[in-house]
């Protein structure tokens, strides 16, 4: 009966993760299988786009039915706290904008964000509010020390995006990263710490944050 009640009084007290977070344009929010057919839509039109930078990205269409089996693998992993991988939509969330990620794979006090726009959204920014906004989510929900982002050196989009929001790059790690065709590239680590984001970008990005039964938290 104890342990019961130590459990319960520990869920109540956690502030995150965060399930949906509003930005001035979009709503990026955990995926959830009804999303499916536009994820679908979203990435096949953008195969071409994706597919230097995203191993995932291949040249097959997927079935709709295994884009629902993965979206079903990220709920779990995400209900499990696992790993938070997220959807991005428009306002109204008719359309798939991109999808992006807080991952919970360097260490207990780090996030790494991913990202990835489709084809017919690049240019606008979304990538770059995206990630401000979900740094802000890493430091103020989820208590982390530092956030990082890594892409390949050869990509130099995805690198201009935490350097605008005030990362520091801190190293060039040699064929540590993966493309396409299991091509093992050179992969930049950028990193914003804790004690540098008072007064940053993200730390000024207008969001709303809800938790898993939709009340606010941030």
């Amino acid at each position: 009966m104890s342990a019961v009640g130590s459990s319960t009084k520990e869920v109540k007290q956690r502030r995150g993760p965060a399930y949906r977070i509003v930005t001035d344009r979009l709503v990026v929010r955990c995926w959830d299988p009804t999303d499916a057919s536009k994820l679908k839509s979203a990435i096949d039109m953008s195969i071409d786009h994706l597919r230097p930078w995203m191993p995932w990205a291949t040249l097959d269409m997927l079935p709709l039915e295994a884009r629902v089996a993965w979206i079903r693998t990220c709920r779990g992993e995400f209900d499990l706290d696992r790993n938070y991988i997220y959807g991005v939509f428009n306002k109204d969330e008719s359309e798939v904008i991109g999808g992006t990620g807080l991952h919970a794979r360097q260490s207990p006090e780090a996030r790494e964000i991913g990202y990835w726009i489709s084809k017919a959204h690049v240019g606008h920014g979304y990538a770059t509010e995206v990630s401000a906004a979900l740094t802000k989510v890493a430091f103020e929900i989820d208590g982390m020390k530092r956030v990082e982002i890594h892409c390949a050196v050869d990509n130099a989009k995805s690198a201009a995006i935490p350097k605008k929001l005030g990362f520091e790059r801190e190293a060039i790690l040699k064929q540590r990263g993966l493309l396409v065709d299991e091509i093992a590239t050179d992969s930049m680590i950028w990193t914003l710490f804790k004690e540098s984001y008072p007064g940053s970008m993200p730390q000024r990005a207008n969001i709303k944050a809800y938790d898993v039964v939709g009340k606010q938290i941030l």
